[in-house]
């Protein structure tokens, strides 16, 4: 296994930097040199000089991106649907990002996502309006979509109309980030290459939202219908076939607007529900790369052994690991028992079982040093349940319910709902495990994706051991989308009119210090109300073949870097 290539100088900035340390050495020569020293110390320095410029171009020529290949990714399960608007796991954005394009994009070499890292796409630029309550894009010209139609800014003004549920054609089956445009009143054109956002109030993470694998343009002639099962966009790769449960089949579009862009001819994926098949198919070579982060902490070690030639990451995800529990429904709609549940998690068993110690610890959003809005580390220990003390968080828990009947002879008995995936039903073993310390005993049930998100969406469970993904590490992407009242993606059916009211100041806060001090009062109110606890912060490996080129994992974000048209295969 060998180390993921970092980024390197340009031709130009390292021959400028190697003549200008050339020049240095010139000029830091001591008087007692010579002309002839100095000449030849001088001499000696340019001739490095340009043996590391013809280094650097030799290998720049053998580095020439090459076209052509298919590029072959397994993936875990079955998408639900095409429908990226529609979806609620980036098992559907995955194989469907190359498909799209968006107004605006995270940069796809820039690990770490951020309002510096915004790129334009379809829109070639933006400008905010005085009062910070309008947003006007630029859209690039000629740009088709893959039947051949025109792109204009009627296709703009279409998807997020029907993102806020203004329009009377069509319609998302299911909308599960509306909440994050609930300051967007309309979406209004000038001509067919310009196109305004209009805000109610000031709402600084838009463009972060845009930028979103979750944010594609859709097409405004197309029915919803077909977007979920042949959909049509812009991007560097068009739709061929969707296989439930067997593939998916991307080829090269060959009116991209970019032009010299995507250099694959073909991307496939192949669903294999084993883990440990999927693993041994990668280091056999079946498969280019693997599915993103689906490498675990102890895995790494095997996949070493058996495939040493391959280059690994090991990152943060973007994913935390949390405890669902419906609140409405008995007997978890007494808050005692949902506090005493809360203090009964050890984290540390988990990270140290799960990620060797590798994982983060915080609340609602991503933990520092990859989050942008996460707590300080002593503020996270000091809040409820995160202390080093975990006999006495246990102790306390065990009090309550005891006081509420339940005891070793008469336990409370659950069942607790979770995803068939290893990565979700591996922490609620242990899950399981802990809760018998506070007199609860519960069997796991085990259910596919489609039939999980279906039950999360109706809130048909009680209690569940989830996996959050957050495509975007912002408190309107996360706490927003996962928290608020009427939020579709609030599973837990949590409310709270303080959250409410905090959530909507921060919102709308334009300087990002008063905003960070916002949202950690959020954090500790949602850890006192034991909302949606928060176990972890999960990482893990991202492990490809050496023949690809200008792959690069996100560290915030395991969402966002799937568009694939910088890959190439160097075979």
């Amino acid at each position: 296994m060998v180390a993921a290539n970092r980024p390197s100088l340009n031709k130009a900035s390292l021959s400028k930097a190697s003549l200008n340390k050339a020049s240095l050495g010139k000029a830091s020569l001591g008087k007692a040199e010579t002309k002839g020293e100095e000449s030849m110390r001088s001499a000696c320095a340019f001739a490095v000089a340009m043996l590391a410029l013809t280094t650097i171009c030799s290998a720049a020529y053998a580095a020439e991106p090459k076209q052509g290949g298919i590029f072959r990714i397994y993936h875990r399960d079955s998408p639900g649907s095409a429908s990226i608007h529609e979806g609620a796991t980036y098992s559907v954005n995955i194989p469907f990002m190359p498909v799209f394009n968006n107004l605006v994009i995270y940069d796809q070499n820039v690990a770490q996502n951020s309002m510096e890292s915004i790129v334009p796409d379809l829109a070639e630029s933006w400008a905010w309006s005085e009062d910070q309550k309008t947003l006007t894009f630029k859209l690039r010209q000629g740009v088709k979509w893959h039947d051949g139609q025109p792109f204009t800014a009627k296709d703009v003004q279409c998807t997020w109309r029907m993102l806020i549920g203004k329009t009377e054609t069509q319609d998302f089956k299911r909308n599960p980030r509306k909440v994050w445009y609930t300051k967007l009143q309309d979406v209004s054109v000038n001509g067919d290459y310009e196109t305004t956002f209009e805000l109610s109030e000031p709402q600084p993470s838009l463009p972060v939202l845009l930028a979103s694998a979750f944010s594609p343009v859709y097409p405004c002639h197309v029915p919803q219908q077909a977007m979920r099962t042949k959909p049509i966009g812009t991007g560097p790769f068009k739709f061929v076939e969707f296989k439930r449960g067997e593939s998916v089949r991307l080829v090269r579009n060959p009116d991209y607007w970019k032009k010299d862009r995507p250099y694959l001819d073909e991307i496939t994926f192949r669903m294999i529900d084993s883990r440990a098949t999927r693993m041994l198919a990668f280091a056999t070579g079946d498969y280019d790369i693997t599915f993103p982060s689906d490498v675990s902490v102890p895995l790494m070690t095997d996949m070493k052994a058996r495939a040493p030639h391959a280059i690994c990451e090991m990152t943060t995800t973007g994913v935390q690991i949390n405890l669902m529990v419906n609140r409405v429904n008995p007997p978890v709609d007494n808050p005692d028992i949902r506090k005493a549940m809360s203090l009964a998690l050890d984290r540390k068993p988990f990270n140290t079982i799960l990620m060797e110690g590798l994982a983060r610890m915080g609340g609602a959003m991503l933990a520092k040093p990859e989050g942008e809005w996460g707590m300080p580390p002593e503020m996270v220990t000091s809040l409820t349940g995160y202390g080093p003390d975990t006999e006495k968080n246990i102790a306390e828990a065990q009090a309550i319910m005891q006081k509420l009947g339940y005891s070793d002879a008469k336990p409370l008995q659950i069942k607790i709902q979770t995803r068939n995936l290893p990565t979700y039903r591996d922490p609620a073993v242990i899950l399981t495990d802990q809760l018998k310390k506070i007199y609860i005993t519960s069997e796991l049930d085990i259910l596919d994706t489609p039939r999980w998100y279906a039950r999360l969406a109706k809130k048909d469970y009680t209690i569940g051991l989830n996996l959050t993904g957050v495509s975007v590490d912002d408190p309107d992407g996360n706490i927003v989308e996962n928290y608020s009242c009427k939020s579709e993606r609030n599973y837990t059916q949590y409310c709270n009119a303080e959250v409410d009211r905090l959530l909507a100041a921060q919102s709308s806060e334009l300087d990002r210090e008063k905003r960070k001090k916002i949202v950690w009062d959020i954090e500790r109110l949602l850890v006192e109300d034991a909302a949606r606890p928060i176990i972890l912060h999960s990482s893990a490996g991202n492990c490809w073949q050496p023949q690809v080129k200008n792959f690069r994992p996100h560290d915030n974000s395991q969402y966002n870097n799937l568009r694939f048209e910088d890959v190439w295969l160097d075979k």
